[in-house]
């Protein structure tokens, strides 16, 4: 929320769409004036993407030094019905036997969840905090509602994906699937190729997009709110769409996760050709 009405909201949701950058380029090159967005990068979306990390990291290593049996703590029951809720899901999918994929969603999952429920926090509160002490004047706090944490994220699954279907098939095996699937015959590889290639790109594409796309606009819609309404009215239209963004926060995470398990199962999965 904000304490006063914002004289002009245009600005207002300008600077909250603005990411604390620091620019390579101009660091190593001072005296080159060209504009290439490549070299910038979103310091905020990194540094609060490893700040939650550390948190989970840290949550889940001080259960497990206080595990016990015969008198489970909250904690403990909580975290086991999470490791649990994961190893179904994992169970029901993956077919195969791997001991990365089952980590590996609870990583995606938890993580995930974390930068989505960042999005919860008032949009002012930590940037005001941060601007008072530190004199920051940019803050973005939701990693997931940067495109590029989304694509680094997708793209860590994607490298998974070509991975274990070089290992499971053998590069022969996996050349060979993208141009005799859908149409076994020689006179479609090509457009097998075509098909095959667009289907294997569309997965990371897909991954990162959808969860840009759905925190962004959670974020805009608390934006708008707290830059058009006055702070007495902010709450009759940011708490019921917080409670709505709970579910889509919940949500998001557990997409990413379920369709993760999914492509690592389809890359281990071998087709009579």
């Amino acid at each position: 929320m904000i304490l006063s009405k914002i004289s002009n909201p245009v600005k207002y949701i300008h600077h909250h769409l603005q990411h604390l950058q620091i620019n390579i380029k101009k660091l190593i090159f001072p005296n080159d004036h060209t504009t290439k967005t490549f070299w910038i990068i979103n310091i905020d979306s990194i540094l609060f993407s490893l700040f939650l990390g550390i948190i989970f990291l840290l949550f889940f290593y001080y259960i497990i030094i206080r595990l016990s049996i015969k008198n489970p703590s909250k904690f403990q029951i909580f975290v086991e019905l999470i490791i649990e809720f994961i190893n179904k899901n994992v169970k029901d999918i993956y077919s195969g036997n791997n001991v990365l994929v089952a980590p590996l969603a609870l990583t995606i999952f938890i993580w995930i969840l974390l930068m989505n429920t960042m999005d919860l926090i008032p949009i002012d509160f930590i940037p005001y905090l941060l601007n008072v002490t530190f004199d920051i004047p940019y803050c973005r706090i939701v990693p997931s509602a940067d495109i590029n944490v989304t694509i680094a994220i997708a793209l860590v699954v994607f490298i998974l994906i070509i991975f274990y279907s070089i290992k499971t098939k053998g590069i022969n095996g996996f050349l060979k699937e993208l141009i005799t699937q859908p149409f076994n015959s020689y006179l479609f590889y090509l457009v097998n190729f075509f098909l095959e290639s667009i289907t294997l790109l569309s997965k990371p594409i897909s991954l990162a997009l959808r969860l840009f796309g759905n925190m962004y606009a959670g974020e805009m819609i608390f934006i708008l709110i707290s830059g058009f309404l006055p702070w007495w009215l902010q709450w009759t239209l940011s708490v019921p769409w917080a409670i709505f963004h709970i579910l889509i926060i919940f949500l998001q995470a557990f997409i990413f996760m379920i369709l993760t398990i999914v492509y690592l199962s389809m890359a281990t999965k071998t087709h009579d050709l």
